[in-house]
């Protein structure tokens, strides 16, 4: 891994932002988890991992904000011990590497989009687990894109997050 990008710049701030995409199609073979959480009765999302995007978005923005890389410099999908593993442990070791390069979260905005599922029901539970995960707070909110591209359609889910970091 090459050296994060303040080693060109030596003035960095004390404050950094770092946004992250992800994106995964249904799969009615797999459960559904995302933001940390298990839907029962709602399909599920493919991918190598369990394919939660809200995880996988955060750690993209959390790793992007240090100038740490991306999700694909952490973990791929051609480590066996990652297929199907829980995408709550991939953002435990992107805060682990912030950690080792003096970075700590201030706080994690999540937007998915999307059909479904159905998520202001569960929105405080899954940001209570999404906010312990990080050791930060963590707003998430959700839309849909009113039936235009694949998320309108209902072929898969989007997430973006913004994460706020500063120096530990």
């Amino acid at each position: 891994m090459s050296a994060p990008a303040e080693a060109a710049h030596p003035a960095v701030p004390q404050i950094r932002v770092g946004t992250g995409f992800d994106v995964h199609a249904y799969d009615a073979g797999s459960p559904l988890r995302l933001a940390g959480l298990d839907w029962p009765g709602e399909t599920g999302l493919s991918g190598h991992s369990d394919g939660d995007a809200v995880c996988h978005a955060v750690v993209d923005a959390l790793l992007s904000a240090a100038g740490l890389g991306d999700i694909g410099g952490l973990v791929g999908v051609d480590q066996p011990e990652t297929e199907g593993a829980a995408s709550t442990g991939f953002v435990r070791l992107a805060l682990a590497r912030l950690n080792a390069h003096g970075w700590r979260p201030v706080n994690v905005s999540v937007q998915i989009v999307g059909n479904r599922p159905k998520f202001s029901p569960r929105r405080d539970e899954a940001q209570r687990i999404m906010s312990d995960l990080v050791g930060a707070p963590v707003s998430l909110g959700a839309t849909t894109t009113d039936h235009l591209g694949f998320t309108g359609r209902g072929e898969g889910l989007a997430a973006i997050a913004t994460a706020l970091i500063a120096r530990a």
